[in-house]
C-alpha cells in the first residue's frame, strides 16, 4: 500500500541503489584493496589531470563574474514579474549552512595549522609561514568554491523557473539535447548526480560524527571515541535530520539554518573579542590585501617549478577543486530550490560574495587566533596536534575563556550543522529520485535518512570512509567537464532569452493615424476613475477581444478570453505547447498623482490623488503599457502586431528551446 504511493522514478533509483550499495559494501568488505585501487586512480588524476582542475575552476569564476556584469545580469530566476521565496537573510543562511556545514567547524583551525607546520613551508620564517597559511585558507574557501556552487546552482535555477523544466541537472542540458533529456541520457544524468550527492554527505557526514564524538569526550561526557558512541550519535542526528527534511524547507531546513547563522556569529565574536583581537583585525585587513594581490597567481598556479611543494599542491588545491565539484550537484541544486525570483547579477553577488567574506572572517579569527597562541603560548603544542582535526578545535579553545562552556556550544553547532547537511540532503536526494515531484510520501523521506546512517555507520566501522571519499574525488573529474557544458548551454540559452524580450514589433506595424485627434485630446486631458476604465474594458477592450475571437476561430485558431476581477482583467490566450503561450491582457490599474500635479492650475483638474488607466499585459510577463487612448481597432491592431513578433519568434529554429511538450500542461 505504502509503495503504490511512491513517487521514485525507476529509471533513476534502482541504477543509483545498485551503484551506490555496490561502493559501499566493496568498500566495507575489502577496504584496503578499495583504497589501494582508487587512491592509484586518484593520484594519475591528480599528477597528470590537475591542470583540468585548475582551468575548470578559473573558466568558471570567469564566467559567473562576466554574466554578473553583463547584460544578461538583469535577467530573473523565474518569469519577469516573479518575487524571492525568502527574506534576504534566511536565503543566504540556508545556502552557506549548505555550502559549506560541518567543514567550517572541521578546518577553521586545521587547515591553517597545517599549513603553517608543514614540511612544504617547513625553510619560511614563522611569519611568511603564517601568512601564507591564511592566504592559501582564503584561496580553498574562497570566491572559487563558491563559482563551483554557483555554476551548477545558476543553471539548475535558470532552466526550472525561466524554462519550467524540472529542477534536475538533466534540465541544464536542454540547449543541447533538446527532449533527450528525458529519455536515458537524462536519467543517465540524475544518476549521476544523485550518487555523487549520497557518497559526498555520507562522507562528510562520517567525520563530522568523528568531531562530535572527540568533543564530547574532551568535555567528560563519554569515555571514548569509539564505534559504539558513534551509533549512538548517527541514531539521534539522523532521526533530527529526517524530522527536518520531512517538515520540508520552508519550516525544518529554513530554521535550523537560522539559528545556525546566529550560534555560529555568537562564538565567532566570543573568539575575536576574547582572543587577540587587535592581531586579528588587523592580520585579518593583511589577508585582504594579500589574497586581492596574489589572486590571479594563484588562481593559475600549478606549482610545475618548485617540486617540493607539488604533494602540498596535490593534496591540498588540487583535492579541495576535486571536493567543491564533487558537492556541487547537492549544493547546486538546493540552492536552485531557494533562489527563485532571483536576478542573475543578485544571485552571483550574493553567492561569490558574502559567503567569501564570512569564510574570510572566520578562517581568519579562528586560525590566526590557533597560530597566535601556538607562538606566543603554547610553544607548538598546537601545531603538533595538526593531523588530529578530529581533536585539535577543542584543544585550540582550552585558551580562551569559559573553555568548557564554547566547547559545548561547538558541539551545538557542528550537531546544526549535521542536521543541516543532512536534512538538505536528503531533501536533494528525494528530489533528484523522483524527477522533482511536486509532493512526495515522508517514508521516502525516513528511507534516504536511514539509508545514510547505516553505510556511513559500516563505512565508519571498518575504515571504508577513505575509499568513498577517494570515489567521489574521482568523480569530479568528469563532472567538471559537466560543468563546463552547463556553461555552454547557459549561454545559447541566454542570448535567445535576450533575443526572445528584445525583440522589435513587425516594421508593417502602423502607428495611430492622428484620426479622432479632438476626442484624443479630450482622453488625454482628464484623470480617470476606477468606473470609467472598468466602462472602457467593458465597451472597447472586450468587443474587441470578441471580434478577434471569432475571426481567429473563421482561420481555424481556437481561443479564449478571461475575465477576472480585483482588480478588473481581461485577457485573450491562445494555447499552444509552448512555454508561454500567447496571452494579451488589460487590466485595470492605478497610479499615485504628484502634489505638484494637483496644485498646479495650468493642468487638468483632479478630485482624488489617484488616477486609474487599462495597462496591457503579457504571457511572457513582459512590462505592459498604458492602452486608454486605443480604440477597439487600435487595441485589435496592437494585438496583432504581438501576435505576430510571437509567431516569428517560435517559428525560428534557434528558439526551439522555447518549444516544451510538458511546461503548459503543467501549469493549466
Amino acid at each position: 500500500m505504502i509503495l503504490s504511493k511512491s513517487t521514485f522514478n525507476k529509471g533513476i533509483v534502482i541504477p543509483s541503489l545498485l551503484f551506490i550499495i555496490g561502493v559501499c559494501l566493496l568498500s566495507v568488505f575489502f577496504p584496503t584493496l578499495a583504497v589501494s585501487i582508487l587512491g592509484v586512480v586518484k593520484q594519475f588524476i591528480f599528477i597528470n589531470l590537475n591542470w583540468v582542475y585548475v582551468w575548470a575552476v578559473t573558466l568558471f569564476v570567469i564566467f559567473l563574474v562576466y554574466l554578473m556584469f553583463s547584460k544578461f545580469g538583469n535577467i530573473k530566476l523565474g518569469s519577469n514579474d516573479s518575487k524571492p521565496e525568502y527574506s534576504f537573510f534566511s536565503w543566504i543562511s540556508m545556502l552557506f549552512a549548505a555550502g559549506m556545514g560541518i567543514g567550517l567547524m572541521y578546518f577553521s583551525v586545521a587547515e591553517p595549522m597545517q599549513h603553517f607546520s608543514t614540511e612544504a613551508f617547513a625553510g619560511n620564517h614563522y611569519i611568511n609561514r603564517a601568512k601564507n597559511a591564511q592566504l592559501y585558507t582564503f584561496f580553498h574557501w574562497g570566491i572559487h568554491a563558491w563559482a563551483i556552487y554557483g555554476v551548477v546552482g545558476l543553471a539548475l535555477s535558470y532552466f526550472a523557473y525561466r524554462y519550467r523544466l524540472p529542477l534536475s541537472l538533466r534540465s541544464c542540458f536542454y540547449p543541447l539535447l533538446k527532449n533527450k533529456i528525458n529519455g536515458k541520457w537524462g536519467n543517465a544524468i540524475d544518476v549521476f548526480a544523485l550518487c555523487s550527492t549520497f557518497f559526498g554527505i555520507t562522507t562528510t557526514l562520517g567525520f563530522g560524527v568523528v568531531q562530535v564524538n572527540a568533543g564530547l569526550q574532551t568535555l567528560g561526557l563519554v569515555p571514548e571515541n569509539s564505534f559504539t558512541y558513534q551509533i549512538i550519535i548517527v541514531g539521534v542526528l539522523t532521526l533530527l535530520a529526517i524530522l527536518s527534511a520531512t517538515s520540508g524547507v520552508d519550516k525544518g531546513v529554513k530554521l535550523l539554518s537560522n539559528i545556525n547563522i546566529i550560534t555560529v556569529v555568537v562564538l565567532l565574536l566570543f573568539v575575536l573579542f576574547l582572543g587577540p583581537t587587535v592581531y586579528l583585525i588587523g592580520s585579518f585587513t593583511e589577508g585582504i590585501g594579500n589574497y586581492v594581490n596574489n589572486f590571479f597567481s594563484l588562481t593559475f598556479d600549478t606549482h610545475v617549478y618548485d617540486e617540493a611543494t607539488l604533494p602540498w599542491f596535490y593534496n591540498w588545491t588540487i583535492l579541495y577543486w576535486a571536493w567543491w565539484i564533487s558537492w556541487s550537484p547537492y549544493v547546486g541544486l538546493f540552492i536552485a530550490k531557494i533562489s527563485k525570483g532571483r536576478t542573475i547579477r543578485e544571485f552571483i553577488a550574493a553567492v561569490l560574495i558574502i559567503p567569501t567574506i564570512f569564510n574570510f572572517i572566520w578562517m581568519s579569527v579562528f586560525g590566526n587566533s590557533a597560530m597566535w597562541f601556538d607562538i606566543n603560548i603554547a610553544k607548538g603544542a598546537l601545531s603538533s596536534l595538526a593531523d588530529n582535526p578530529d581533536a585539535l578545535m577543542f584543544r585550540f579553545l582550552d585558551y580562551l575563556p569559559l573553555s568548557e562552556i564554547v566547547s559545548y556550544l561547538v558541539i551545538l553547532i557542528i550537531i546544526i550543522f549535521f542536521v543541516t547537511s543532512a536534512d538538505s540532503g536528503i531533501f536533494v536526494m528525494n528530489s533528484i529520485a523522483t524527477k522533482n515531484a511536486p509532493k512526495s510520501p515522508k517514508w521516502q523521506m525516513v528511507f534516504w535518512g536511514a539509508l545514510l546512517a547505516i553505510l556511513a555507520l559500516m563505512l565508519l566501522n571498518t575504515g571504508g570512509l577513505q575509499a568513498l571519499q577517494t570515489m567521489t574525488l574521482i568523480t569530479a573529474l568528469p563532472f567538471s567537464i559537466i560543468m563546463l557544458l552547463f556553461c555552454v548551454s547557459l549561454v545559447k540559452a541566454l542570448t535567445i532569452d535576450r533575443s526572445y524580450y528584445e525583440r522589435d514589433f513587425s516594421v508593417s506595424t502602423v502607428p495611430w493615424s492622428g484620426e479622432f485627434w479632438k476626442d484624443r485630446l479630450q482622453q488625454i486631458v482628464s484623470f480617470k476613475s476606477r468606473e470609467s476604465v472598468d466602462e472602457f474594458m467593458r465597451s472597447t477592450v472586450k468587443a474587441a477581444f470578441e471580434d478577434m475571437q471569432a475571426e481567429f476561430k473563421e482561420n481555424g485558431i481556437e481561443s479564449k478570453i478571461h475575465e477576472l476581477d480585483k482588480p478588473n482583467r481581461i485577457a485573450i490566450e491562445i494555447r499552444h505547447d509552448l512555454i508561454n503561450n500567447f496571452i494579451y491582457g488589460v487590466k485595470n490599474q492605478f497610479k499615485v498623482v504628484s502634489d505638484y500635479v494637483v496644485e498646479e492650475e495650468n493642468l487638468p483638474d483632479i478630485a482624488d490623488k489617484k488616477t486609474y488607466f487599462p495597462k496591457s499585459y503579457f504571457g511572457d510577463a513582459r512590462e505592459g503599457y498604458d492602452i486608454q487612448y486605443f480604440t477597439k481597432n487600435e487595441l485589435i491592431s496592437d494585438v496583432l502586431k504581438h501576435y505576430e513578433r510571437f509567431l516569428e519568434i517560435i517559428s525560428e529554429e534557434k528558439n526551439e528551446m522555447f518549444i516544451s511538450s510538458n511546461a503548459n500542461k503543467n501549469l493549466r
